[in-house]
């Protein structure tokens, strides 16, 4: 990397969105007299009673919670998208101004494990492997529908994230039209492919591998990295080495070290900070559209708020609403923590 950016503000461009983010490491020396948030305290029990998403337990909905063993699925009681939601459209005026779509869809709740106290970073790989399992087999059940064309599978971890619950738990939102983010990056690989006839991803993740200064850990088959164009302090996002576009086209071998790499990031979020880590955590197959999509990388990414300590949060405020993502530590300082904080076993 340039020296001079480590010390000076300067832009770096996102080809996967096709923007820039400003990146400003002059700015971590700065006094800090706003919010601070409480440190997060992992949970204690390995059932709680009041909790609606442990096995056998009442739900708010007044449904109740399977009495189950391991990965389990439901279709959530406060579901943003319904599949029997109309269909219309409406342009008042036809000015294109107020426009209007039904959306329809699926949405589903995924608790990783019938422990109230084991996230993903402290379950074993064969846990997670099971999660994987089922994240797939829902992508395939969904992503046949001939009314859903996008499987958004996520994790928000953490209270400072949303989460509702702390049981560890996932979303599935699968939707009849493909979101804003997806249509993004698919311009931007299939903008790639058009100017240099290879896939983003793939190339991207072949060329950190090389560089190895933002590579946070890496597998046979997989590659955790701070990406050059972060916006959040520990943003990771974590790449197949092969070319695949969906996690249903993962072999065996794959599963198990996507799954053993989930457990490697989580758990070493957990030990930058000594707290458990809030984020976003999202995977991103190509779109269940009928389309080819050979511009498409499977991909994942982890999304966490936490700044400079367990106490001190990334806003995305200000500039960053009104003008374009900023960061202030470098992706390459982030990755030079995370790699410290996964060698401390």
């Amino acid at each position: 990397m340039n020296p001079l950016a480590q010390q000076n503000p300067h832009r770096r461009y996102n080809p996967l969105k096709q923007e820039w983010v400003l990146v400003s490491p002059n700015r971590t020396q700065r006094p800090w007299q706003g919010q601070t948030e409480t440190k997060t305290v992992a949970a204690g029990l390995t059932y709680d009673p009041e909790c609606y998403l442990c096995p056998g337990n009442v739900r708010a909905g007044g449904a109740r919670t399977d009495v189950y063993t391991s990965t389990y699925v439901f279709e959530n009681d406060y579901a943003a998208l319904k599949p029997d939601a109309p269909q219309f459209e409406s342009d008042e005026a036809g000015k294109g101004l107020l426009v209007a779509k039904g959306e329809s869809g699926v949405c589903r709740v995924i608790c990783f494990s019938p422990r109230h106290d084991l996230t993903l970073a402290k379950m074993s790989v064969p846990e997670i492997r099971a999660v994987v399992d089922v994240w797939a087999s829902q992508y395939e059940e969904l992503g046949s529908r001939d009314d859903i064309q996008y499987v958004q599978v996520f994790e928000n971890r953490g209270a400072m994230m949303g989460a509702s619950n702390p049981h560890p738990h996932g979303q599935i939102w699968a939707s009849r039209s493909i979101p804003n983010e997806i249509v993004a990056e698919l311009a931007g690989q299939k903008a790639y492919l058009k100017e240099h006839g290879a896939n983003l991803l793939v190339a991207y993740a072949e060329m950190e591998l090389a560089l190895g200064e933002r590579v946070v850990a890496q597998n046979d088959s997989f590659l955790a990295v701070v990406p050059f164009w972060a916006v959040w302090p520990f943003e990771v996002m974590l790449l197949p080495k092969r070319h695949v576009a969906n996690l249903e086209g993962l072999n065996d071998a794959e599963r198990n070290d996507f799954a053993s790499i989930l457990q490697v990031v989580t758990s070493t979020y957990d030990r930058v900070f000594d707290t458990p880590f809030p984020y976003s955590m999202g995977l991103h197959p190509a779109p269940f559209d009928g389309e080819g999509h050979a511009e498409w990388q499977f991909h994942a990414h982890f999304y966490p708020p936490l700044l400079r300590s367990a106490s001190i949060r990334k806003f995305m405020v200000g500039y960053e609403l009104l003008g374009s993502p900023q960061r202030d530590i470098t992706p390459e300082s982030a990755a030079e923590t995370l790699r410290r904080a996964g060698d401390r076993v």
